[in-house]
């Protein structure tokens, strides 16, 4: 039985899982979730997802949520199939390399996700819905971000990602926010001349073919 992706190929977090699901080469069937009829906050939807949020799979028996939790799954359990030949998550057992990835996806989504994901809903989302954009909002994003990234320049001087020398979920799980930002006109990512770690390493991640294939969701 194909694994079931109730998503829909705008929302940030499912493009975020089918990256996942194309770097491990994964059939799968994409359930479209109409957000302007509000199926996400339909009953029949929050049974799966109590929290009526994009995207939840169903993968035989096995229900996951969370776009990052269902990246981890994938992983799992797809070993030793990545199509890169490289798996995206190290083994439990690798106490060196698993520390180093639990603290690089931590670094994601503590120190990356708050601040580019409020850039996107300040200058993307809240215009979709009719709000005005809080330009000193994003502006204390932005700032604060330039400071984060300023450690992720020390990180990556050092290793080509953020968990050592091999890529791992814990880098693709920033494609879906950092790739809105120079559409924002928020270059933090691009910016040679002040981090060119950071550049070589976003320029490396965004051009995965497994994120130029979620990106073309439709």
């Amino acid at each position: 039985m194909v694994l079931k992706l109730y998503g829909n190929p705008y929302s940030t977090c499912t493009r975020r899982v089918v990256t996942v699901l194309k770097e491990y080469n994964v059939p799968f069937e994409l359930v479209v979730i109409d957000f302007a009829k509000l199926e996400h906050k339909a009953p029949a939807f929050l049974e799966h997802q109590p929290f009526g949020q994009v995207p939840y799979v169903v993968d035989g028996d096995i229900e996951v949520y969370e776009s990052r939790a269902i990246g981890r799954y994938i992983a799992a359990k797809y070993r030793g199939q990545a199509v890169s030949g490289k798996d995206l998550l190290p083994e439990a057992s690798d106490l060196k390399a698993f520390a180093k990835f639990e603290t690089a996806a931590s670094i994601e989504a503590s120190n990356f996700d708050p601040f580019a994901s409020g850039i996107a809903a300040e200058r993307v989302f809240k215009p979709m819905k009719g709000f005005a954009t809080d330009e000193k909002v994003v502006a204390s994003y932005t700032a604060t971000l330039e400071g984060k990234l300023d450690a992720y320049e020390k990180i990556l001087s050092k290793q080509k990602y953020l968990a050592g020398d091999d890529v791992t979920l814990a880098d693709l799980f920033h494609l879906p926010y950092g790739t809105m930002l120079a559409p924002q006109g928020v270059d933090v990512l691009e910016n040679a001349e002040k981090r060119p770690n950071v550049v070589r390493w976003w320029k490396d991640i965004s051009s995965r073919p497994s994120w130029v294939a979620a990106s073309a969701l439709n």
